[in-house]
């Protein structure tokens, strides 16, 4: 999940191009009812504003051409939230008014947040197709406000990057010590998740000793960073859990000269997190693919609207079975160079080939470049 930078990157640009070309639009609050007579949204739900979220648009776009929406009556938009639980409910109560639309996704942005349960129930009441994707809902208490979710299995991300970190910090001699982890909101799904699978991973030699949200704003982020380091003068590591922590952990590293003593993982590969780790401020990162979740949301719920039940078997064979509503997506980790501490032969021995993909830089950015992505 990512929530970041609220200035536009280029994907933005095309979106709005695309908005004149294809009628998908894109403007960063909810989409206008009946722009296309007879055509019914899909529409996509952020949680804020990021670089993630232009790569997951350039995926919903891929998909409207792959899985035919304009043959269909449909065409599918993203709407930007302003990184608030009060901005997703008016955005959800809109789509319930607007006559025209097909299906909702949503990057639910407080899994515990019992008015955004409701819209979404709401919607389902209606006939509209809702599913989750990136944030999911509380599952053991709101399941029902969604049939699926699509992305990361967050447990999973969270133990991967406490797996590295574990292994960075003991190729530094550093067998326990403190660490902080830093997100948006710490009662988010995705971020709870792989705050837990993180701190499964890394053991008990080493010592969780904060959580810290910072709602979104940017400069909290940073702010966190340096109260973290001021109070916990024995914090070993620091966790960055959303797109935009990664940035703002290095900038703080880089402006106190701590780089040497502490171990920098986060998620998520912001560009800025990119140059970032380009400049040696960051060790490892584990990296979704939102431009896949952008592709299967459209797969997903383009099947849903037809009842096309064949499609969505494909999709969760298991959909009976506990978690079997669960489609996940690619995991990434990747490091600065093969001079890591955790290079090829060491990843294969401490990670499951079949589940994460290793990664140097070098090889992450033309992988960006093949999409023409410079974020994921």
């Amino acid at each position: 999940m990512g929530v970041g930078m609220t200035s536009r990157s280029r994907f933005a640009l095309l979106a709005l191009l695309l908005t004149w070309t294809l009628g998908c639009g894109d403007s960063g609050s909810s989409p206008k009812q009946g722009a296309s007579e007879g055509v019914k949204r899909i529409v996509f739900l952020t949680n804020g504003d990021d670089p993630f979220w232009d790569a997951l648009l350039q995926g919903l776009l891929e998909g409207e051409k792959k899985f035919g929406l304009a043959k269909a009556g449909l065409k599918v938009e993203r709407d930007v939230n302003n990184a608030t639980a009060e901005g997703q409910i008016t955005r959800l109560q809109r789509y319930a008014s607007s006559g025209d639309i097909a299906a909702v996704a949503i990057s639910v942005i407080q899994a515990d947040n019992p008015a955004i349960v409701e819209e979404m129930r709401k919607l389902q009441s209606m006939g509209i197709p809702v599913i989750t994707v990136d944030g999911d809902v509380n599952r053991k208490e709101f399941r029902d406000a969604r049939s699926f979710y699509i992305g990361t299995d967050n447990v999973v991300g969270g133990r991967t990057l406490g797996t590295a970190t574990k292994a960075l910090l003991e190729a530094r001699g550093i067998k326990d010590g403190g660490y902080v982890q830093f997100a948006g909101f710490t009662d988010n799904d995705n971020a709870r998740s792989r705050m837990d699978g993180f701190n499964e991973a890394i053991g008990d030699a080493y010592a969780e000793k904060d959580r810290m949200p910072d709602q979104m704003d940017r400069n909290k982020a940073q702010d966190n960073v340096r109260t973290a380091l001021d109070n916990h003068k024995d914090i070993k590591a620091l966790i960055g859990i959303w797109a935009y922590n990664a940035p703002a952990i290095a900038e703080v590293v880089d402006e106190r000269g701590v780089h040497d003593k502490v171990v920098v993982a986060t998620f998520d590969a912001q560009a800025a997190a990119i140059d970032k780790m380009e400049q040696g401020l960051i060790d490892v990162l584990v990296v979704q693919n939102p431009f896949d979740m952008g592709v299967q949301t459209v797969r997903l719920l383009r099947a849903m609207i037809a009842k096309d039940n064949t499609t969505i078997a494909e999709m969760f064979p298991n959909k009976d079975q506990p978690d079997g509503d669960v489609y996940t997506t690619g995991l990434r980790l990747v490091v600065p160079d093969n001079k890591s501490p955790i290079d090829e032969e060491r990843f294969k021995k401490l990670f499951d080939e079949n589940v994460v993909e290793y990664m140097t830089l070098v090889k992450f950015k033309e992988w960006l470049k093949e999409y023409d992505l410079t974020s994921s």
